[in-house]
């Protein structure tokens, strides 16, 4: 079993492990609990009621949170010609094609996420096994694959803080939600919009209770069981 400091121990006396905290009570406890010096990443954790292994149980979407994540995101756009004219006029941190895919080979790695167009995956497919097992291969279900012409949009959405989630082989989802440093208002604006994202993504073939359990935690600090029922009617209110 793993052992704790005395900060982490000291922090979870402060959580009651048989509750399921309302979202305001959660985020305003997430504050208290979370003792590390540096500004902290904000996740939720959600157990769902799907097999994974089923087609028609997979659960894969992305969602824009409201105040962003809170974080500078790296983004690399795999474009030529006018696509790669206009992901630089829209700010990507880099675009490029056979050059850029020659350096990735070369084991240069420094982006959080790539865009690509649909005319340049023939080439780019040939990173699958490096970009693919790091979550960083252009996808059209998460939305970075796209027409030249649509490369700003996706490249600003990206900027405010679009999200991609992608349930596990273990029918769980983790989401990063923002930071510590986060008001309490931007952390439930985010919350919000990220249960309404994981509840339409819900699969056909989902059987029973859908959202089984949801933790809200930080770096380092011990989780909080979030009220799922709670989560979702303020969801419904909100929109």
């Amino acid at each position: 079993m793993a052992k704790h400091g005395k900060k982490y121990i000291e922090a979870a006396k402060l959580v009651d492990r048989t509750q399921y905290y309302a979202p305001a009570q959660a985020v305003d406890l997430l504050k208290k609990t979370s003792y590390p010096k540096f500004d902290g990443t904000i996740e939720m954790h959600f157990k769902l009621g799907v097999d994974p292994r089923h087609a028609d149980q997979q659960v894969r979407s992305t969602v824009l949170l409201p105040a962003g994540l809170g974080k500078k995101v790296r983004i690399l756009v795999f474009a030529e010609g006018d696509g790669a004219r206009l992901a630089e006029q829209a700010g990507a941190d880099y675009v490029g094609l056979d050059d850029v895919i020659a350096k990735i080979q070369g084991g240069w790695l420094e982006f959080d996420m790539t865009i690509a167009t649909p005319q340049v995956m023939g080439k780019v497919g040939r990173l699958g096994r490096i970009l693919g097992t790091r979550g960083l291969m252009p996808n059209p279900k998460a939305g970075t694959i796209v027409q030249p012409d649509d490369l700003p949009r996706a490249i600003r959405e990206a900027r405010q803080g679009r999200v991609e989630f992608k349930v596990d082989k273990t029918g769980n989802l983790h989401v990063p939600i923002g930071k510590v440093s986060f008001t309490s208002d931007q952390m439930l604006e985010n919350l919000t919009a990220l249960m309404d994202a994981v509840q339409r993504a819900k699969p056909s073939g989902a059987k029973g209770q859908y959202i089984r359990r949801i933790t809200l935690t930080s770096s380092m600090a011990p989780g909080i069981r979030l009220d799922a029922n709670a989560a979702l009617s303020m969801k419904a209110a909100v929109a």
